[in-house]
């Protein structure tokens, strides 16, 4: 994740990186802060691959969706430690909040809000940094089709978040730049004209709930820490 910080760096002291984000031409170059989380859509795979709970990864939503929530159920999944805004090699995956009452919905629903929840940790740490409240996500990549996520997503930070028409946006991207240089577009409001929006999620959750689910949350990533000395 990266959020536009202007043409001045900005060095975090939240466990971000801070990166360029681009430069066009002879003007000023941008920056931005970056967050990067280990393990998203490769979770979804997991349950797929190595524990066969659905066949297809498209089908995590509809088995997720077989229950009204989580039941509890928090899912850290720290296969190869924490990155941002962490940064725990030590830290392992754990699956907490078990009971007889849990199943493989609730383990589902817990895979898909562990996106979300590290999504929030790393959106925290950009507004410590940057002292920018956040009003909006933007979102692109394969998991922003699953509509259970994107819903979720919005609700646990309390803001809306946005789906564009062509979700490939690094890809996209790189040909707008390209076609700046040869002249195929004539400056920046050309591409921000072509920007469409697909779909927006609004929070549906008090914000009572919200904050018992991040308080849960973390507790959890406390209980990843440690695992390999």
């Amino acid at each position: 994740m990266l959020l536009n910080t202007g043409p001045k760096p900005i060095p975090s002291k939240s466990g971000l990186l801070t990166t360029l984000a681009y430069k066009m031409g002879d003007e000023p170059a941008v920056y931005a802060l970056e967050g990067s989380i280990a393990i998203t859509g490769a979770l979804v795979q997991w349950l797929r691959d190595n524990l066969g709970l659905i066949k297809k990864s498209s089908e995590v939503e509809e088995l997720a969706l077989t229950e009204k929530d989580n039941g509890g159920v928090y899912f850290v999944p720290a296969f190869s430690g924490l990155f941002a805004p962490h940064w725990r090699s030590d830290a392992r995956g754990v699956i907490v909040g078990l009971t007889r009452y849990a199943n493989k919905g609730h383990i589902a629903r817990a895979a898909l809000e562990a996106t979300a929840f590290q999504t929030r940790e790393v959106l925290e740490a950009m507004q410590k940094d940057s002292d920018v409240e956040l009003t909006a996500l933007k979102v692109d990549g394969g998991m922003v089709y699953n509509d259970l996520l994107m819903d979720f997503q919005a609700s646990i930070l309390g803001v809306p978040v946005i789906r564009p028409k062509f979700s490939e946006t690094t890809a996209l991207g790189a040909a707008y730049a390209a076609g700046l240089a040869v002249g195929f577009w004539d400056n920046l409001e050309d591409l921000r004209a072509n920007w469409q929006v697909d779909k927006i999620w609004q929070p549906s959750m008090s914000p009572e709930k919200r904050d018992l689910l991040w308080r849960d949350w973390l507790k959890a990533v406390e209980r990843s820490f440690g695992w390999v000395e």
